[in-house]
């Protein structure tokens, strides 16, 4: 006995009225967020096409070599003992003409002064750190007797975006490059990712580069060897996220000039620019979207021509979660992180003194990271339910599955396609086909999880909890 032959004519009409609804606007959400997907898949190859990668970096280092300015390259680092010496050997074998590696010890409690100061004998040096931008008090700053390039500084723990600002205070290059202290760089990301300064040096302020995960690959003095992909499924589908996010998603929005966030693990900025804006946001929880958002406002506000790009091409490795737990609270702090950005920067949603930021960059916040999660678990509990109790047809239900089933896994494959054919990131049948089936399977079952875990992040931000947590690093394989 369906719902409406329970109450015929009676209120048993005006709940399938509301069920029609909720379900219309369901799918309808969905219908829009698979459309910007292909739309972005559209724009993401003719971007490739229009500048196809440099497959050798020699030649870009024998093009720019002589022109390339110097880069401080600034690694926030918290309790990174596991990982922050094969980081820093990476970050000083960089091929790059003129550089220096600054690592900001964040008030660490575990043994990642001593590792570094052991590794690179380090020394204590009277050089004066300018506050040029706001952070904690600094302790000490050192320099290495083995590698002249690196400094440490070690101050009191003030979070990443504190570390951030030290560390630009104390460069003095015209560009600095942020990563993360427990990545791994390739050894040609910065004369890849300078190349956009120097073809438009007068409008660039900020270059995004693409992360890939390197848990289970081996690592050997810095440099990553033997790239495959892992047999662990929760690792494979965070590698299909780090596709559609970077080559899907960045690479588009990068195309029109309406790129959202440069991620922290890896990006160029001009430091007069970010000065200007008086650095990074201390206590953000995505500082990494909310220095991007604040840079397109300055530069919109007064009127200046100004460009934020993105190379497609690999710029560095990083760990991820390994565990459901950590995965989930990481995933929440994202969703945390993103709405908190968006809802400071409200004024700016389809503003048309914001031109392509107001309408696309904030449309696509606004849609992807603001209603998707909420709209997609409501699906989730609403839909099946009004199906079972005859308030919707089975043409609905069926609407609904195939946004979330088929849409999602077209979307998974087809970014992986981009990838492969144009960047060629895995060459190997076997690692093509476990991407393959878990762009399938991640839809029955991780989809719905991530979501509830996004859902979870919406609950922190109504409720002001912005706890981190730690995060467990295993460390990389041979280091």
């Amino acid at each position: 006995m369906t719902f409406g032959e329970i109450q015929p004519g009676g209120g048993g009409g005006a709940w399938i009225q509301i069920a029609h609804i909720v379900a219309l606007t369901i799918i309808a959400s969905g219908v829009l967020q698979n459309l910007l997907h292909l739309a972005q898949l559209i724009v993401a190859a003719g971007a490739i096409r229009a500048r196809p990668p440099v497959v050798d970096a020699a030649l870009l280092r024998e093009r720019y070599g002589k022109i390339a300015p110097p880069i401080s390259v600034i690694a926030p680092a918290y309790n990174e003992e596991v990982t922050i010496i094969a980081s820093a050997r990476s970050m000083l074998s960089l091929r790059y003409p003129a550089f220096d590696v600054i690592i900001v010890n964040d008030g660490s409690t575990d043994s990642t002064l001593g590792l570094l100061s052991e590794e690179f004998r380090l020394v204590k040096v009277q050089r004066p750190l300018a506050l040029l931008l706001p952070h904690r008090p600094v302790r000490a700053v050192y320099r290495s007797l083995v590698a002249e390039r690196l400094w440490v500084i070690d101050k009191e723990n003030g979070g990443k975006a504190d570390a951030q600002n030290a560390g630009i205070s104390l460069s003095q290059s015209m560009l600095f490059c942020i990563v993360d202290g427990d990545t791994i760089l390739e050894p040609d990301a910065l004369i890849r990712g300078v190349v956009p300064f120097l073809d438009e040096p007068d409008r660039t302020i900020a270059v995004g580069g693409r992360l890939r995960v390197a848990n289970g690959l081996d690592v050997r003095d810095g440099q990553v060897n033997d790239i495959r992909v892992t047999d662990k499924f929760l690792q494979r589908v965070q590698i299909l996220e780090y596709l559609r996010s970077f080559v899907l998603n960045r690479l588009a929005w990068s195309r029109v000039n309406a790129l959202m966030i440069i991620s922290g693990a890896f990006g160029l900025f001009r430091r007069d620019v970010v000065m200007e804006i008086g650095g990074y946001k201390q206590g953000s929880l995505a500082e990494d979207l909310d220095i991007v958002i604040r840079l397109h406002a300055h530069m919109m506000e007064q009127k200046r021509d100004y460009r934020i790009d993105f190379v497609p091409e690999p710029m560095c490795w990083t760990e991820v979660p390994q565990s459901l737990r950590v995965l989930a609270r990481q995933r929440a702090r994202w969703q945390n992180g993103a709405l908190e950005c968006f809802f400071q920067n409200a004024k700016m949603t389809l503003n048309p003194r914001y031109g392509r930021i107001g309408f696309l960059g904030f449309g696509h916040l606004l849609v992807m990271d603001v209603v998707s999660p909420l709209l997609e678990v409501l699906g989730y509990l609403t839909i099946p339910a009004f199906w079972y109790f005859g308030m919707l047809s089975h043409v609905h239900l069926i609407a609904f599955a195939a946004i979330v089933f088929g849409l999602g896994t077209f979307t998974s494959i087809a970014s992986l396609m981009l990838a492969e054919f144009q960047l060629r990131p895995y060459l190997a049948p076997g690692d093509l086909a476990k991407l393959g089936s878990a762009a399938i399977l991640e839809n029955f079952g991780y989809r719905q999880l991530h979501n509830f875990w996004r859902l979870r992040g919406w609950w922190h931000y109504l409720t002001s909890q912005n706890s981190w947590g730690e995060m467990p690093r295993l460390g990389f394989q041979s280091d």
